[in-house]
């Protein structure tokens, strides 16, 4: 009998120890695949879209996308209804297209406090100092930029986008004059607010 009580004992310490193994077993293949979800989660792109209006009695529409990948953010944009040559654009401080004149939407994003220049300058240029663009005899264009400069979202407001407004101007930045470049009237506007 005694050895019958060792044998059942034996056989519910193994039982045991198995489940125990086997539990752990588990929760170590959990953790690896909750792991490599927030992998995938953190490698897929952010991206946002969003259409341009006319702004100063313009004609100048067009969509704008911005996508997050790999630590770098790549715009998009095309535009119609403007007039042929070279034209500014700018990520301006407030995504706030109210206004007319687009006046709203407040200087140009500048949040490391830098002279107004010609994006990459040594002397320094805004954050939102993107480039000129050239309109074909159509009056439309395309703008592709990409930085490593900007973030969708981060919590680094020297690098979030969000909040910020995008301009079209009628004129060519100077890269020159201070504070804007004198890129003169405001003539589309979006708001980057996801």
């Amino acid at each position: 009998m005694k050895k019958l009580q060792a044998i059942a004992f034996g056989l519910i310490l193994t039982m045991s120890f198995s489940c125990k193994q086997a539990k752990k077993e588990a929760e170590e293949t959990t953790s690896e695949v909750e792991e490599t979800v927030e992998e995938v989660v953190k490698e897929e792109p952010k991206s946002i879209s969003f259409e341009m209006e006319p702004k100063s009695e313009s004609n100048v529409t067009g969509e704008a996308t911005f996508t997050e990948e790999n630590g770098k953010v790549v715009m998009k944009a095309t535009f119609s209804g403007l007039s042929e040559g070279e034209h500014a654009i700018h990520l301006h401080e407030k995504a706030d297209c109210s206004s007319a004149d687009g006046t709203s939407t407040g200087g140009h994003w500048n949040p490391t406090f830098q002279p107004h220049g010609k994006w990459g300058a040594e002397d320094g240029y805004h954050k939102g100092d993107i480039c000129n663009f050239v309109a074909d005899a159509e009056g439309n264009a395309t703008v592709d930029f990409a930085t490593d400069e900007w973030c969708i979202g981060c919590d680094d407001e020297t690098k979030n986008i969000l909040g910020k407004a995008v301009i079209v101007h009628q004129g060519v930045d100077d890269y020159t004059s201070q504070p804007s470049g004198d890129a003169g009237a405001r003539i589309s506007c979006a708001g980057i607010i996801q």
